[in-house]
């Protein structure tokens, strides 16, 4: 069984449908499916759909951003009731603030010389739930002015790079208590991927452990071999599950093709059982694997 736990659509800052997202994933061989858009659920019942018809099992989950004293935390979070009142606002707070720092963005590339508007990434952007720094990315490479979304970030919109704006993440204690009342059980997606620091660091996994944390993504194209493995033992101390993924966008993303990490099967069924607990102690209607 091939299972990939974190992909991304045209409802985030993927450039696949839902539909062809998994039609893509069931051409890719994969068996069982995560689709993670960042803090929406709004590509579930597209996917779902298109799921039933290529008999592919679907797994309905988010990417939300989070924070973490001083660090950004993506926070997956799997089959949540995304209507639980305090989730539900965070969510909405945070594509709200996506969506308000682009003309910010927009703001400094034109003071660099760019000949770029928001209806410029409004077009790009399309039907997603909010615009962001992808779509921004997008934009640039349709204006000619960089190659690829790589380069846009690389050169503009990374912090610290003059095109970078700040946005709202919610408090990622508060995140795991919301997910854990919505029925869900959350996961810590590339865990150490996108810093010069491994933080946070094992002290602080398991506090976030006893606050509910459920899981750790390991297996991830921005983890080297050492890394995976410190993490896997980290999760092994803490009874964490383990999970890979391919954390997929379509083109949007190099070296991120559907199915190149994994989870193992014994790993995403822990994964579900705590789900399960999860889901009949919130007494909220959660939403089924579906498959």
């Amino acid at each position: 069984m091939r299972i990939d736990l974190h992909t991304h659509t045209r409802a985030s800052d993927g450039t696949q449908s839902p539909t062809e997202l998994v039609h893509a994933a069931r051409a890719a061989g994969l068996d069982v499916l995560g689709l993670t858009d960042h803090d929406t659920a709004d590509g579930w019942d597209e996917a779902a759909r298109a799921a039933a018809q290529v008999g592919l099992t679907l797994v309905r989950g988010m990417e939300i951003s989070t924070r973490l004293d001083r660090w950004n935390v993506h926070l997956l979070a799997y089959l949540p009731d995304p209507t639980e009142p305090a989730l539900a606002g965070h969510l909405t707070r945070i594509l709200e603030g996506r969506s308000g720092r682009t003309p910010a963005i927009v703001e400094r590339l034109v003071a660099l010389g760019i000949d770029l508007t928001v209806e410029d990434v409004a077009a790009v952007s399309g039907d997603s739930a909010a615009s962001g720094r992808p779509h921004v990315a997008d934009a640039l490479v349709a204006k000619g002015v960089v190659a690829s979304r790589d380069e846009a970030f690389a050169r503009y919109l990374n912090p610290g790079r003059p095109g970078h704006v700040d946005r709202y993440a919610a408090p990622l204690r508060q995140v795991l208590a919301e997910v854990t009342a919505a029925g869900g059980v959350s996961v810590i997606a590339h865990v150490w991927g996108r810093r010069s620091v491994q933080e946070p660091g094992p002290e602080t996994l398991a506090e976030l452990a006893g606050l509910g944390l459920a899981g750790l993504e390991v297996d991830h194209q921005d983890h080297p071999p050492a890394v995976r493995e410190t993490l896997r033992g980290i999760a092994r101390d803490l009874d964490l599950v383990v999970t890979g993924s391919s954390d997929h966008h379509g083109t949007g993303k190099i070296d991120h093709d559907l199915g190149c990490h994994t989870t193992a099967p014994e790993e995403y069924e822990r994964l579900l059982e705590r789900a399960a607990r999860a889901a009949a102690a919130s007494g909220r209607s959660t939403p089924g694997v579906l498959g």
